[in-house]
């Protein structure tokens, strides 16, 4: 069973009353997915407009993010403290590890395991990763223990498909969350993409999220305009053919646009 939710909002990149904007709308179209994260530096601001909106903290379903300063044993759960502060909460529904950040002097053991402790605690329902490559996430396995990580949230576009990975994290039954599925908005420029946005009387960017859905993972694209969330959200109702996911399959160009030196693995 899938424990994240298929369809969220993201707020990568939106600071101040711009993030505070977008949740609005977002929760008032219908979102109850939301996605943040301690480097981000915006949770104060997602917690404000969640706590405007008026609707039951159990209705949503906040994912925060470890930031690599606070992996080690004796900084995660303090810091986790703070973000809930900071978000308004008793408790988050996701926290995951942003990066594996392999340089930074903290055991991948070491900061799964505070994890581990910080859902133990009740700060947060579920646990899971963040761009970890096949050996790494086996590594969290180990540690937090089979059927604990309840996804890897990854870059994953139509071109940057990621199968291999993909395929590994669906046969350990663990949910995979595509980030980026745009990238960047290049693909919102691709003629097939185009072409199957015109045969659906659909978006392009409609198109690129329910290609991800209807390959079972999990998305969370950001936008500062009501409009585009608003036609984002449809893209659930969206239905891909056989075909259009054929040819979808035929744009993988390995187009990975983040790998920052020092925070991410070694690639599948």
């Amino acid at each position: 069973m899938n424990r994240v939710p298929p369809f969220g909002v993201g707020t990568f990149r939106l600071q101040g009353q711009v993030v505070v904007d977008s949740v609005r709308n977002a929760i008032e179209l219908g979102y109850r997915a939301i996605d943040t994260a301690q480097i981000y530096r915006n949770e104060a601001e997602v917690g404000e407009a969640i706590a405007a909106s008026g609707i039951a903290r159990d209705e949503l379903f906040v994912t925060t993010k470890i930031w690599v300063d606070n992996y080690a044993k004796s900084k995660l759960v303090p810091s986790l403290k703070e973000s809930l502060a900071k978000l308004r909460t008793d408790y988050v529904d996701l926290t995951l590890i942003h990066w594996p950040a392999p340089d930074n002097g903290v055991p991948l053991e070491e900061f799964v395991a505070a994890l581990a402790d910080a859902k133990a605690q009740g700060l947060t329902h579920e646990i899971g990763v963040s761009n970890f490559n096949i050996e790494q996430t086996q590594r969290a396995i180990a540690v937090a223990g089979q059927g604990e990580i309840a996804t890897n949230q990854i870059e994953l576009s139509p071109y940057l498909q990621n199968r291999k990975l993909a395929r590994f994290l669906q046969d350990e039954d663990i949910a995979v969350t595509s980030y980026m599925t745009l990238a960047y908005g290049k693909v919102l420029a691709d003629p097939v993409i185009g072409e199957i946005a015109r045969r659906h009387d659909s978006t392009p960017a409609q198109v690129a999220l329910a290609w991800a859905m209807q390959l079972g993972y999990s998305v969370i694209p950001s936008s500062t305009k009501r409009e585009n969330l608003a036609s984002n959200l449809l893209a659930q109702q969206l239905r891909l053919t056989d075909d259009d996911m054929a040819q979808i399959a035929t744009l993988e160009r390995n187009g990975r646009e983040v790998s920052p030196a020092g925070l991410a693995p070694v690639w599948d």
